[in-house]
């Protein structure tokens, strides 16, 4: 187990593979973890030295006693790189990940080498803002199952969640007992209201870096127009739309996934002339 001291907490990550190769930095949506990232790993570690954290109320990282802004993850995440001597990184983020990402971004664009944004957006808009205040009335119910049927069914497409329904019911037996647990759903409570305040809008333009932002073209909590929003206003940015599929991505088309990162984040620039 890795963990480091940030503001007297302590952080929990995992910095795994050769050294000598670049170094890819995943961010977890909110409801994720280090773990959740597993399947993913021999694929990667073929390429990157891979680094993985869990934020702030998340995993095995401490917990918070009070709400908190989302800025905190961003100088976590500084601090990190710096404890581990890490100048520069491919940066991934998906969904509160990819906001996390997007606000480093804005302040520590020379650390990057390449960006990669799934499901993501420039701020917390109106809508999404009342989906996590529904969200957080489902936990203090500190019912376990209702706050599963008002957070998981949306992530997923329509087709995928009817093609695997006999899975999501497993899942929803495994989840419901974390989901009755008290600490883990004020730790939800406060993810979710440390986003409400998220808005990097003002800043988009001032990034020059190569940027990919993918839109799952089923997804019903952060939809096309947010995707849209960010391609045209970051300069290099490269976008493209996943056909089916839902605000899991990662869930949905793994294969598609990994490949879209492990692409993106190795093709030099200057090595096509046409």
């Amino acid at each position: 187990m890795s963990s480091f001291k940030f503001k007297d907490k302590d952080i929990f990550y995992l910095l795994e593979g050769d050294s000598s190769k670049p170094k890819l930095l995943i961010l977890n949506g909110i409801m994720m973890s280090t773990k959740s990232w597993d399947p993913f790993m021999k694929t990667w570690l073929e390429h990157f030295q891979v680094l993985r954290v869990d934020f702030l109320d998340q995993g095995q990282t401490d917990k918070m006693e009070d709400n908190f802004k989302q800025s905190l993850q961003v100088e976590l995440l500084i601090a990190l790189l710096d404890h581990l001597s890490i100048d520069k990184i491919n940066l991934v983020g998906i969904s509160y990940g990819g906001a996390v990402a997007l606000a480093f971004a804005t302040q520590y664009e020379s650390r990057i080498n390449r960006l990669i944004l799934f499901n993501s957006n420039a701020y917390t808009n109106p809508l999404l803002k009342d989906i996590g205040r529904s969200w957080i009335k489902a936990g203090q119910t500190r019912d376990g199952s209702l706050y599963y049927k008002t957070t998981i069914p949306i992530i997923y497409s329509p087709s995928y969640y009817e093609d695997k329904i006999e899975w999501m019911k497993n899942r929803e037996k495994v989840l419901t007992p974390i989901f009755s647990d008290p600490k883990f759903l004020d730790s939800m409570e406060r993810l979710t209201l440390s986003a409400e305040s998220f808005d990097v809008r003002k800043k988009l333009e001032s990034l020059a870096l190569d940027t990919m932002i993918i839109t799952a073209e089923e997804d019903f909590l952060t939809p096309r127009k947010d995707q849209e929003y960010l391609a045209k206003h970051i300069k290099n940015a490269h976008w493209i739309t996943l056909p089916g599929i839902g605000h899991a991505s990662m869930y949905e088309n793994p294969l598609l996934f990994a490949s879209l990162i492990t692409g993106f984040c190795l093709v030099k620039t200057n090595q096509f002339d046409i």
